[in-house]
């Protein structure tokens, strides 16, 4: 009987294979999307502020789960382009607050349909049983590893 190599077993790692399938998943929404000259991030950041007046950088940060210096680096180029604006808040100065410019609103409507073909190429490609198990099982995944925290 063989033992698994430490190979064997860091390529079964659970991590990894989110990383690899998160990759893939990625090309397809930023290839769609790319007509908009957006990424699947930046739509996603953009999408977030759409209701909002504006949102500070750490309440940002927490409804994307990530962390507010990766989050200032992301939002920078979408401030240069015209499609964000960082203010300092009227109630907390070294508070900075961010909001969509008339360019970011308008730019949604343009990459929404793109976001949706990409929706549709990728259950298309894994199935509709297949799409909804993995909605799921994301789902009551990230509802677990939030009360890690």
């Amino acid at each position: 009987m063989s033992k698994r190599s430490p190979i064997d077993e860091i390529a079964s790692c659970t991590c990894l294979r989110l990383r690899k399938a998160t990759r893939r998943v990625t090309q397809i929404y930023d290839q769609m999307l790319a007509p908009a000259g957006l990424t699947v991030a930046q739509f996603s950041l953009l999408a977030r502020l759409w209701p909002e007046e504006s949102l500070s950088i750490g309440e940002l940060a927490e409804a994307l789960v990530t962390d507010p210096t990766t989050l200032t680096r992301n939002l920078k180029p979408l401030i240069e382009r015209g499609l964000l604006q960082a203010v300092n808040d009227a109630e907390d100065r070294r508070r900075r607050m961010i909001a969509l410019t008339d360019a970011g609103r308008a730019i949604i409507p343009v990459a929404y349909p793109l976001w949706r073909k990409a929706q549709e190429q990728l259950a298309e490609l894994l199935g509709a049983r297949d799409i909804a198990s993995l909605n799921s099982a994301l789902d009551r995944s990230l509802e677990r590893l939030a009360r890690n925290d």
